[in-house]
């Protein structure tokens, strides 16, 4: 390592340093206070139950929840490929997301986020494997989702 690559790590270390950087999931970072203090709203479809699990996983199960969470979902689903036989051979599954934190002491809305993604999966020609095909599209979106919801309140947490 030169000298001036040297000089430079030296000096850069005491910036990074100042700048306020704070591990996440740290002691005492943002995902701390959040971890099993939010409770999610009841689902009421597949879509939701799978995106609550996922929130769940990450967020921990409300053990003292301080805030409550409702998320209205979004899913939809368009053709992508069609064949030469003008059949669709590939669907793409747009999901979106839109989510309030309110304050379970005083019912006040605290924070609103919306996210979106999208995921994919290929038809066949056996029904029952497209069928699997287009759950394992539909879970994997809800995992997709929960990412986005949960790194947006993590990033966001000082506004609440």
């Amino acid at each position: 390592m030169s000298s001036f690559n040297r000089r430079f790590l030296l000096l850069a270390l005491p910036a990074l340093a100042a700048c306020g950087f704070e591990p996440v999931y740290g002691t005492g970072g943002s995902a701390e206070g959040l971890r099993g203090s939010i409770l999610v709203d009841e689902p009421t479809t597949l879509d939701s139950f799978n995106l609550v699990a996922q929130l769940e996983q990450r967020l921990g199960r409300a053990q003292a929840p301080v805030y409550g969470m409702s998320v209205t979902l979004k899913v939809e689903e368009k053709g992508l490929a069609i064949s030469g036989s003008n059949d669709i051979t590939r669907y793409n599954v747009l999901g979106t997301a839109v989510y309030v934190l309110r304050n379970l002491g005083s019912d006040e809305q605290v924070y609103k986020g919306t996210v979106n993604t999208f995921t994919a999966y290929s038809a066949s020609a056996q029904p029952v494997a497209t069928l699997a095909a287009k759950r394992d599209a539909s879970e994997r979106l809800m995992t997709a989702l929960a990412d986005k919801i949960t790194t947006d309140l993590l990033i966001n947490s000082g506004k609440f």
